[in-house]
């Protein structure tokens, strides 16, 4: 990454460069203690920090796909860490998509004044941009992984006697391999998960994981909405839907809280 970042910007290379590495842990501990010295004086550092915070779980989750070597077990493949230099790429790209965050900002901002100045009058529904540029998914009703969890009539449900967390994944079979939408029922939080398709090879591939918040997913009797709402998240595998075997929805600390035969 730079080294420079103009007026308010960082001035020197070594303190500013460890943010990404700091942030995926993978500082000894005198880099740690020396980058956290440092930390509490810059605030660009923090901003970094703040951006990067959701990254380690993506990148473990990623360790897990074909082609890495042998398969890890869960616990073993969401701790991957990635090089130094990868965690130098990461913030360069997060301060790139930071950059084209503002610029969408400033392109609806007027085009929402051209049509107050210059036009008859239009009710606009926008949902919020992603890092990608796509549209911000909901995890709750209403939200595309909901509409088609809806769209798709293949669907397997399981509940856990022990955990009495509830999954049910929708399948649809692509080109590429396999579309899986999941509902998940009765999760506490905080605690992070994945979920994980296992071929009937014994291999493992992680099709999606997320972070549960402290009041959780799909509650019964729970007294706000939010707690209430089942979560509805999606990914892919490369899979074909005859290809698995069933699903697991794992913690990150290696607990299985329900197994959903396919």
């Amino acid at each position: 990454m730079q080294g420079s970042q103009g007026a308010q910007g960082p001035t020197g290379p070594n303190e500013h460069e460890t943010v990404g590495a700091y942030a995926l842990g993978i500082l000894d501990d005198a880099e740690a203690t020396a980058f956290e010295a440092h930390l509490a004086s810059c605030e660009w550092c923090a901003e970094q920090l703040d951006e990067l915070a959701g990254m380690e779980p993506m990148l473990a989750a990623l360790a897990d796909l074909p082609g890495t070597g042998s398969t890890p077990a869960i616990g073993e493949s969401l701790s991957a860490k990635p090089s130094p230099r990868l965690a130098e790429r990461l913030v360069d790209e997060v301060a790139e998509r930071r950059a084209q965050k503002r610029r969408r900002g400033f392109y609806m901002v007027a085009a929402a004044a051209a049509l107050i100045v210059g036009g008859p009058f239009v009710a606009v529904a926008t949902s919020g941009g992603g890092d990608d540029g796509g549209p911000k998914v909901s995890a709750h009703a209403g939200s595309p992984a909901k509409a088609s969890f809806d769209d798709i009539d293949d669907k397997v449900t399981a509940t856990d006697p022990g955990t009495q967390v509830s999954a049910t994944v929708a399948l649809e079979k692509k080109a590429w391999g396999t579309h899986a939408v999941l509902e998940l029922k009765n999760v506490k939080g905080p605690q992070k998960c994945a979920l994980i398709a296992v071929g009937k090879n014994g291999e493992r591939e992680t099709v999606t994981s997320w972070s549960v918040p402290n009041w959780g997913y799909g509650i019964p009797g729970a007294t706000t909405e939010q707690a209430k709402q089942p979560l509805y998240v999606h990914g892919g595998a490369a899979f074909t839907p005859e290809e698995i075997d069933h699903f697991e929805i794992m913690t990150f600390d290696g607990k299985r809280l329900v197994e959903v035969d396919a």
